[in-house]
């Protein structure tokens, strides 16, 4: 049972995250989205860059995706409850059901590491060029926050044995 606990834990603490997340996106608006209007805008990237082209300077698309960037939160926020919850009803039930219990925790962790690894590495990072950036560089944080995602994935969608097998041994 203390992995069936672990397993329904981690979720808890990734919802846990994605929904202060959110929510200090909400409450504090402005603070993040200066960083959505600096990356997008590409205004503190190497003078210069043969790539400025693809800068966005239009105020309502870094509202559109500074929303984008809440919603997801909110989404993962959700997946991973909803996944503990369903994991706790599950736990007492088969490995078969167990592990059917898993779908929405996996479908988070997916939708988290778009987030935070699509969202924040690709667009951000290498689109956007925000690896450039002294000031609005939100590689390292997204790094974190993806790696913590992938561990609980990977731990979480490791088959689970018959409960019966793991209290006979």
């Amino acid at each position: 049972m203390t992995t069936r606990t672990a397993k329904i834990l981690l979720p808890l603490m990734l919802a846990a995250f994605a929904f202060s997340a959110a929510l200090n996106n909400i409450v504090d608006y402005g603070s993040n989205f200066l960083f959505v209007q600096h990356v997008l805008s590409m205004d503190t990237t190497f003078p210069g860059n043969a790539l400025m082209n693809r800068a966005i300077p239009h105020p309502i698309a870094w509202h559109v995706g500074y929303g984008i960037i809440i919603a997801i939160e909110s989404l993962a926020c959700l997946l991973w409850l909803g996944g503990a919850i369903a994991l706790w009803r599950a736990r007492k039930k088969d490995s078969a059901r167990f592990n059917e219990a898993k779908r929405l925790v996996i479908a988070g962790c997916v939708t988290g590491f778009m987030l935070w690894f699509f969202g924040f590495m690709v667009i951000g990072g290498e689109w956007f060029l925000m690896w450039q950036s002294k000031t609005w560089n939100g590689q390292n944080a997204a790094f974190m926050f993806y790696m913590a995602v992938l561990g609980v994935l990977v731990f979480v969608a490791q088959p689970e044995a018959d409960l019966r097998a793991m209290t006979q041994s």
